[in-house]
Formats: C-alpha cells, structure tokens, sequence
C-alpha cells in the first residue's frame, strides 16, 4: 500500500462529520513535525483549525484543506460502512475519499518527498486545514486568515484541493468561483377562513406576481469567466397544514450565484426595488456566503499547468465553475488562488469514491508545481 493510500485510509476511518475534526489534524502534524513543519492550532468555537509551516521566507506556497466530511446519509444504503474504507477494483471507498480527505493525503505525500528531495528550497510551504468547511464556515479559514493578515503572514500562492477534476484527474483546474448571497424573505398576511377571502390577506397570493419577477429577472449576461448570475428558491414554506386555513406568512429562501459583473449590494437594491413594486409587507435578511473571485493568469496557474503536462502528458482547462470553497477567504488577501483535485463525481453522495492510480497522480502533479514554484 502506497504512502498516500495508506494515510488516506486512516484519514476515512475518523468520523469527522462537520465541524468535528476527531484527531485527523493530529495526524498530520504528527507526520509533518518529523519533516520539519511547525504546528500551530487556531480553534475557534467548536471548529478546530491547524496551521502547519515550514520555513519563514516568501515566497508562501499554501496548500488549504478540510478534514470535515458531510454526513454519510442512511447507512444502509452503502455498500461498505462509510467509514471503514474499503477498496474494490482500485477504487477506495468511503466518506471524504474525494472530498477532501484524499486531496488532503495527497498534499502530505507531495511535501514529504519534496522536502527529501529539496531540503533546501525555496521560500516556505504551509498546510492550512480547518474542521468547519462543510458547514456554515464561520468558525474555520475565515478566522485563521484574519489572523495571519493580522501579523502579515502573506500568502503569495494557494492551492485548494477541492474536487475539480470531471473526467479525468487534473482534466479541470478552478482559477475562480461565483459568490453565493443567501436570502430569507417573510411575507405577512392576515390568517383567516379560506371562505372569507375579503377579510384576510392570503401572502402567497400577493407574493406570487413578484416571485414570477425575481426569478425572470436578468441579473446580468455573465463575462468571459463567468456564467450569468442565478437565482435559484431553495425553499418555501407557509400554511398549517389545514385545508380550510389562508396562511398568515410564507417564508421563501432564495441564493444568488453572481459572477464579478455584480456585487452584493447592487444585487440587495435591485431585490428591493422588485419587492418594492407590489402591496404586501416584508421582511428580508441576507447572508453573505462569499464574494466572487478570479485568479488571473500568473505563476501558479502557469506552475500548475506544466506539472499536470509533465506528469500526465495532458493539457488542462481552465475553469470557475462549481459552488464555493475556502478559497474565497484568501483570494481578497491578494494571493493567488486555485482549486485542484480529485474527480467530482461521487462527492456528497452514498458510496463516495476516489480511484487509488489517481491519488498517485495528483501527489506527483502536487509535487511538481512545488518543485516549478520553489526550486
């Protein structure tokens, strides 16, 4: 068994459901102090977040990770325990082997025989893990990032290993990602008797027209990088459950996906002033998840696509699609920022897989854009 697969399988059998990190951040410190890394635990709340660095000289090349995992779902429905990994036709099974557990070994390994190899390379290398990605990440990079800026720890380049491979590994790289503003809306009525419509006010009925507005609305048309702006309801609820009952509220969540041709408070006015057009009262409040970022060309993304030809003989694209990473933290930092990692194709769902040739393949094309970058 390989070094990567090895760490990995001990990374999968640590429950670490978010925000619990349950000893996998120990592990690696443990690993790394024997390669010459200083650890240093920031916890905030009930998120644990460890920052791991060798060396004090820039250029800062970061890799950034989380050890929490999502829930594994109904039990049952996996083939093999979710966290007793398991290896079948050479691929690896288990919660967090694509997202990001195995991202996370693969970044180990790479540093390991990079630092055997180049003892004496340049500038630093750091590992940034948090326990608080899959959740609401109020606890996790947002606060470790607050407090390097605060001391001037810079980061010149960092590289996310969240899932962006599609079809083949390192087939996409994210230099990019869309911002995410969550909104939950209240629209009052008055309850009343479904017979006696004259002396209630029914707020699905008055929300409806601007609900049909809100979601024809075109936000913008996208740029070269970027698809259009989105809105999408997640979710609406109102009623009592009875049949004979007009409801006196409805509460509607709603998330916009922008790109960089807007930002959030343009997107809050234009929402009120669509609100605003129709006789009913409301209450709105907004939680920003993320601003968009872009990483333009430069050293690391040219770094990152010389190692993926060197190692795999392939070309790359890329690409800012997805959701939101930890990335959107220490993109405003002025760092160059990009995601790669395993294929994407089982995250968040039962039987979450990674094959193992590909662990081996992205710890080499790790190893490489570290050796392009600081030797």
């Amino acid at each position: 068994m390989s070094d990567t697969l090895s760490l990995l399988t001990e990374l999968i059998k640590k429950p670490s459901v978010t925000p619990k990190d349950q000893g996998c951040q120990d592990l690696l410190a443990q690993r790394l102090k024997k390669t010459g890394f200083d650890d240093e635990c920031l916890n905030f709340g009930d998120t644990q977040n460890i920052w791991l660095r060798r060396g004090k000289a820039r250029p800062l090349f970061v890799f950034l990770g989380h050890t929490d995992v999502v829930p594994p779902g109904p039990l049952d429905s996996w083939d093999t325990p979710p966290f007793e990994p398991s290896i079948r036709d050479g691929i690896l099974y288990g919660r967090g082997a694509a997202d990001m557990k195995g991202g996370i070994a693969c970044f180990v390994t790479a540093v390991e025989r990079f630092v055997a190899e180049h003892p004496d390379h340049q500038g630093s290398i750091a590992l940034m893990i948090t326990s608080d990605e899959e959740g609401i990440a109020t606890n996790g990079i947002v606060k470790v990032i607050e407090v390097l800026e605060k001391r001037d720890d810079k980061i010149d380049w960092c590289l996310v290993g969240e899932p962006s491979s599609d079809k083949t590994i390192a087939d996409v790289i994210r230099v990019g990602r869309r911002g995410s503003l969550c909104a939950k809306l209240t629209v009052h009525g008055i309850q009343g008797h479904v017979a006696y419509p004259e002396i209630a006010e029914n707020p699905i009925h008055a929300f409806a027209p601007a609900l049909k507005e809100l979601t024809e609305e075109v936000w913008d048309n996208g740029n070269e990088f970027f698809p259009p702006t989105s809105l999408q309801v997640s979710n609406i609820n109102s009623g009592t459950g009875a049949e004979n009952i007009t409801p006196g509220s409805v509460e509607v969540l709603f998330n916009l996906r922008f790109c960089t041709e807007l930002d959030e408070a343009t997107i809050k006015q234009r929402t009120h002033a669509i609100l605003d057009k129709y006789d009913f009262k409301y209450d709105l409040q907004w939680r920003l998840s993320g601003n968009p970022f872009l990483t333009e060309k430069g050293e690391l993304i040219e770094a990152t696509h010389h190692a993926i030809k060197t190692v795999t003989g392939r070309k790359t694209i890329d690409d800012t699609g997805g959701g939101t990473s930890d990335g959107r933290f220490i993109a405003p930092t002025g760092a160059q920022v990009i995601e790669l990692g395993p294929i994407n194709e089982s995250i968040h769902k039962i039987n979450e897989n990674v094959a193992i040739a590909d662990l081996e393949v992205l710890s080499k094309i790790y190893e490489q854009i570290l050796i392009n970058l600081l030797v």
